[in-house]
């Protein structure tokens, strides 16, 4: 196997000794660097119709109270219907409780690609309807996702992705009463029909399809959210997973640390030549004596040279316009539209600046915070422009870059969202060496442009004094 690889990189690259060279040090000097939402934890609860799954799904996540835990319904991939369905369906004659009616395919693909660190569109259903809408739910870096519905542990590829497989007992009569309560109220349903469905096939359909599946589970919860003994079980095993990733994300970083220890900074790293300007500027800057209103306008002339200095890593094309004096000018311009993401809150500090290289720039929000008990990166906050993944370049703003956790973590969302890493320009006031080799050496296609080099750990004191607070 090793041989045929090799065979293949040489006919691609034409088997040169220095194509293989340059290929050997690019494996050899790029690090790995795996987020904490990589591999998100799946939870799967199946059971009867009105068993309480989704109850104890909610109950979970009330008892993990963490914001990186997401429900999702096995009911948002209902197929759609054809017409003749679309009438059975207001009919109360079709077959909804059936394998048949779920797009197994398209959930077996959402959930690789959660399981990826990729986002994943969800559909939306309405029961009202009985049909899909035309918008989607968008799902990203989840730490733990629950997955609840009668067939959550019907599909041999979604067991193979479940950590956990619950299945949720109740007696018939109790998952009957439920279930008319429920389509009633939340899905604008007649007890007739409801009932007619039932007895159609909701029960011979639990005993042929969904009984069966309490065979694969690894826990069977009898009574729901009352029963408190395999609450804790689940809740217990979720927060070890996430420890354990915790750890493993910890250490990646370290290892990080340790590797760039003694490797010089990327070529793509451009800093800011120290000249009497900026040097002025920048003496300006630190005097702690400088008022809020100076300390506004340097800044933010400062943050102008930054934005232009990282639009020299924009790709442009040749343009010619006719001048005022009716000459033809041989110019340049952008091959495609520029936007911004700012890492808040810092990054907002450059937002002044980069408006006024590029009035009109699209942007998008990231919040990245340090988890005060173990200085882990965790994301709290996304918003990026849909089409993102089309733009000629995309500007990542930080007022300031010590560790690059959050750095991290920021460009592996871009290249989630499908953004190319050599289309990513971070721009920063100041960065010190470990976090610009951690973020070199991981995605070295990225460019950074830097205004000053300072010591590995530095208060973020920029965005303090810029808002005032």
């Amino acid at each position: 196997m090793q041989t045929t690889v090799q065979a293949t990189i040489e006919a691609i690259h034409g088997g040169s000794k220095e194509s293989m060279e340059s290929i050997d040090s690019t494996i050899a000097t790029r690090a790995h660097y795996s987020p904490p939402w990589a591999d998100v934890s799946i939870i799967g609860i199946a059971g009867s119709s009105g068993s309480g799954k989704s109850t104890l799904s909610q109950a979970i996540v009330r008892r993990l109270n963490l914001p990186w835990v997401v429900i999702m319904s096995i009911d948002s991939f209902y197929k759609k219907l054809t017409p003749a369905q679309h009438k059975k369906a207001f009919a109360n004659e079709y077959d909804f409780d059936s394998p048949e009616a779920i797009d197994f395919d398209l959930l077996v693909e959402r959930l690789r690609d959660l399981k990826a660190g990729k986002r994943a569109e969800i559909p939306i259903y309405s029961f009202e309807k009985h049909d899909r809408e035309e918008k989607t739910t968008s799902i990203y870096s989840p730490h733990v996702l629950i997955l609840e519905g009668i067939f959550a542990l019907y599909d041999p590829r979604v067991l193979e992705l479940l950590d956990m497989k619950i299945f949720c007992e109740a007696d018939a009569d109790t998952c009957l009463s439920r279930r008319l309560l429920r389509d009633v109220k939340d899905r604008g349903r007649d007890i007739e029909g409801i009932i007619k469905q039932w007895f159609s096939w909701v029960k011979p359909n639990f005993e042929k399809y969904v009984d069966p599946q309490r065979k694969v589970a690894d826990i069977i919860v009898p009574r729901g959210v009352e029963n408190r003994v395999a609450m804790a079980m689940v809740v217990q095993f979720i927060e070890q997973k996430l420890l354990e990733k915790s750890r493993h994300h910890r250490a990646a970083l370290t290892q990080l640390e340790i590797e760039a220890q003694s490797q010089p900074l990327s070529k793509k790293v451009v800093i800011l030549d120290p000249t009497p300007q900026l040097k002025a500027m920048n003496t300006i800057i630190h005097d702690i004596d400088t008022s809020s209103e100076d300390f506004i306008f340097y800044f933010d002339r400062l943050a102008g040279l930054l934005i232009e200095q990282a639009l020299n890593n924009v790709s442009f094309k040749s343009a010619t316009i006719t001048t005022p004096g009716g000459y033809d000018y041989h110019g340049l311009k952008p091959s495609g539209p520029v936007s911004a993401v700012i890492l808040l809150r810092g990054g907002a500090a450059l937002e002044t600046g980069l408006h006024r290289a590029i009035p009109d720039c699209r942007t998008g929000r990231v919040l990245i915070q340090s988890n005060l008990r173990t200085g882990e990166p965790e994301l709290h906050y996304i918003a990026l422009p849909k089409d993102i993944h089309k733009h000629e370049a995309v500007l990542l703003l930080d007022a300031q870059m010590s560790s690059g956790g959050s750095a991290l973590m920021a460009v592996q969302v871009l290249v989630d969202h499908g953004v190319k890493p050599d289309r990513i320009v971070l721009v920063t006031y100041s960065a010190g060496r470990m976090g610009l080799y951690r973020l070199s050496n991981v995605f070295p296609d990225i460019a950074v442009v830097v205004g000053n080099l300072v010591p590995d750990v530095e208060e973020r004191w920029v965005e303090k004094r810029y808002f005032r607070c």
